[in-house]
């Protein structure tokens, strides 16, 4: 190389740091000494919250730092993604979010942030699918049987939720639209009572987390007639899809880690590298695939691309279905 080469290069290293001192200060600084905080916009114990607490336990050892994660419950999700969104775009605080990124600006008639101008995408962690499962009490057996029986008895099966707008009621809701079933939707405040209302045969049926129901499949307390991904989870290859039976039906939950806009742009890099390396780390695969997640690790990019696909399908859908969080 030669010195007017290194010349250049310097100049340009230079003009880059003038153009951009608040970033360039920022990644210097960051995240030396300092405490990170992940908000997780659910209670203790669910999906969001298991999966957030993972990636934050490997991220913050990466960094050399502490990355307390703080619950912030509430309104499907909004309370926790609103204070995110109003928090100071430094790298201080990041969040982890799911379904609702996506939905929640069609469910409600007002939202107090704008998911895509208050928001850069970090990196879409994981996909985790929901299994088809009915009580012991319901004579069928596969997706086949469960359609001809809703066609056979409409409106008599009912199917519970974690919530109206969740992963769990759209899977239900699609499921009814490509079949051209009629079933009534019971919410829940979360999938533990939903869950003990089908052992107990007050409910026939949900379209669960996976990592959640899994355990009262494995001990035969349900059965499980399929999973919601187009395609066998490589995780989970037992199960086969609903799609082979109901052409179209592909249903995952997501988890994906965000900052506050206006975030400095070497933060956000640092984040995003962090992000995916964490989520290829083989401890963190095992933990993740343990509770049936397929990780992924995707680039900003990725994700802005996923949540605007997300964004479209399942908008038509709540648009079409006339459905509201009141």
């Amino acid at each position: 190389m030669t010195g007017g080469t290194d010349r250049r290069s310097v100049t340009a290293g230079l003009l880059a740091a003038l153009a951009l001192p608040g970033a360039a200060m920022a990644q210097q600084e960051f995240p030396k000494g300092r405490t990170i905080k992940l908000i997780v916009p659910f209670p203790p114990g669910g999906a969001t919250d298991v999966i957030g607490r993972i990636m934050a336990d490997r991220m913050g050892r990466s960094w050399d730092t502490t990355v307390v994660v703080e619950n912030r419950p509430g309104a499907g999700g909004n309370i926790g993604v609103d204070a995110v969104a109003k928090s100071e775009p430094n790298g201080d605080t990041f969040l982890i979010v799911s379904v609702g990124m996506a939905t929640n600006r069609y469910l409600y008639n007002r939202l107090n942030y704008d998911p895509l101008a208050d928001f850069v995408p970090v990196s879409l962690v994981a996909m985790v699918p929901n299994l088809l499962v009915v009580g012991k009490h319901l004579p069928v057996n596969s997706v086949a049987e469960l359609v001809d029986y809703a066609k056979k008895n409409p409106g008599k099966l009912n199917y519970g939720s974690s919530g109206v707008g969740t992963s769990v009621h759209l899977s239900g809701e699609l499921f009814q639209k490509l079949t051209g079933t009629q079933m009534t939707h019971v919410p829940y405040r979360g999938t533990a009572q939903a869950t003990q209302d089908l052992l107990g045969g007050r409910i026939d049926l949900i379209f669960d987390n996976i990592s959640q129901i899994l355990p009262q499949v494995q001990a035969g307390n349900v059965k499980a007639l399929g999973i919601t991904t187009a395609k066998r989870s490589p995780v989970t290859p037992e199960f086969v899809p609903v799609a082979d039976t109901v052409p179209g039906f592909d249903v995952s939950s997501w988890f994906a880690l965000y900052l506050p806009a206006k975030t400095p742009a070497p933060i956000v890099a640092r984040y995003a590298a962090d992000a995916r390396a964490a989520a290829q780390d083989p401890e963190v695969r095992k933990k993740l695939e343990a509770t049936g997640a397929v990780v992924v690790g995707s680039t900003p990019e990725d994700l802005a691309g996923f949540l605007q696909s997300e964004m479209k399908t399942w908008g038509d859908l709540i648009r079409g279905a006339g459905i509201k969080v009141e």
